[in-house]
């Protein structure tokens, strides 16, 4: 066993040395290491790190947008990746991203790089239980070609302290990975809550509080040409959702130029949402407009999906319209099942609007969206 303490310098190479050469490592209570380098823990096997204390990455803009470890798929780059196999994180601490010089520079300039707080890359049985994330430049979590991956009890937060907004702080981001589960755990950000990003199998986000998210996300998917892309075997269960621009939602591309996939075998169950824009959503012509999307209909077919015991309130931003289920022409939606849906505007003086196109509807709420609308 090791136990690392803080410096009066960068706390990374030690941190890094300890965990390689140790195969358990203790950061103590009421220590703070300061890390100013990005951190390597790949080809780790059988570590356990006991966070008891707090992982603060510094401020230091200029180092990591030029030094953090890059990943193609959607221009990101990380501050810290670990992988390997069996791999144990816990012990009530903290990491902390320092995010708010980043949240105010990304202000001005939307194109500015900013680091992933934790990325699991490559690694097969690892557990992160118990800790509390703070304050993640961008996403807070990303799993990339992960297996068998466990989150329990792993509170997030990004909150700005000025006018600009933490965009773009997804709580997970799972990519090319399988059995990857998410629980008990309380999320306040400021975008996805639980993201599904392409060729994510059997994964499982239950028992979640998400407050200012943008929802529990399957995708979006189908976006670059030549590509395929695959969602399939997800489950997402007893979650509260508030504050919220979307509760549940599937989101793929369609028009010219763009991929194609499959999202099957999905199950959204006892929701609870309060002040959501859409509380139920498929977007089957994501960021394409309603000629487009007829002209060209989304390659990404979704099949096998059921939303079951959803309640609450929009928040009235999509005026009535509580649920939506947006499927391009051509039959690329099919067995779409909801039951014991119970969505209301916030005021009670309007009645629910349930809409849909170019789908058939099954389950005991299919009445409530009525004739859907052929494109």
């Amino acid at each position: 066993s090791c136990i690392v303490t803080a410096s009066s310098g960068d706390d990374g190479p030690p941190f890094v040395d300890a965990v390689q050469r140790c195969d358990s490592v203790t950061i103590p209570r009421e220590t703070t290491l300061s890390i100013a380098t990005r951190m390597n823990m790949t080809g780790l096997k059988d570590k356990n790190i006991n966070l008891l204390g707090t992982i603060k990455f510094t401020s230091n803009m200029s180092y990591w947008i030029n030094n953090g470890f890059p990943f193609e798929f959607q221009d990101q780059i990380a501050f810290w990746i670990v992988g390997g196999k069996n791999i144990l994180i816990n012990g009530g601490g903290t990491i902390d991203g320092s995010g708010q010089v980043w949240y105010d520079a990304f202000a001005t300039n939307s194109t500015l790089l900013r680091p992933i707080l934790l990325t699991i890359y490559q690694a097969t049985d690892v557990a992160i239980k118990n800790i509390t994330m703070i304050n993640s430049p961008e996403w807070f979590n990303f799993v990339n070609e992960g297996k068998n991956v466990v989150y329990d009890g792993v509170n997030i937060s990004a909150l700005s302290t000025s006018n600009n907004l933490a965009k773009n702080t997804d709580g997970w981001d799972i990519y090319r990975s399988d059995s990857v589960s998410i629980m008990n755990s309380n999320i306040n950000n400021g975008d996805d809550c639980v993201s599904l990003k392409p060729n994510s199998t059997n994964v499982i986000a239950s028992d979640l509080y998400c407050n200012g998210s943008h929802g529990i996300s399957v995708g979006s998917l189908g976006q670059y040409a030549g590509v395929y892309d695959i969602v399939e075997n997800f489950t997402s269960t007893n979650v509260q959702m508030y504050n919220a621009q979307n509760g549940a939602r599937i989101k793929a591309f369609a028009g010219p130029g763009v991929g194609s996939g499959l999202v099957k075998n999905i199950s959204f169950g006892f929701f609870t949402e309060g002040n959501v824009n859409n509380p139920l959503i498929v977007d089957q012509c994501y960021m394409t407009n309603a000629t487009e999307c007829t002209a060209y209909p989304s390659n990404v077919y979704i099949q096998d999906v059921t939303f079951s015991n959803f309640k609450g309130t929009s928040s009235g931003k999509m005026n009535s319209v509580v649920a939506s289920l947006a499927c391009s022409p051509d039959a690329r939606c099919n067995n779409i099942s909801v039951n014991d849906i119970s969505l209301e505007p916030p005021s009670k003086d309007g009645s629910a609007t349930y809409s849909c196109q170019n789908v058939n509807i099954t389950g005991n709420a299919a009445y409530l969206f009525g004739n859907c609308t052929t494109t």
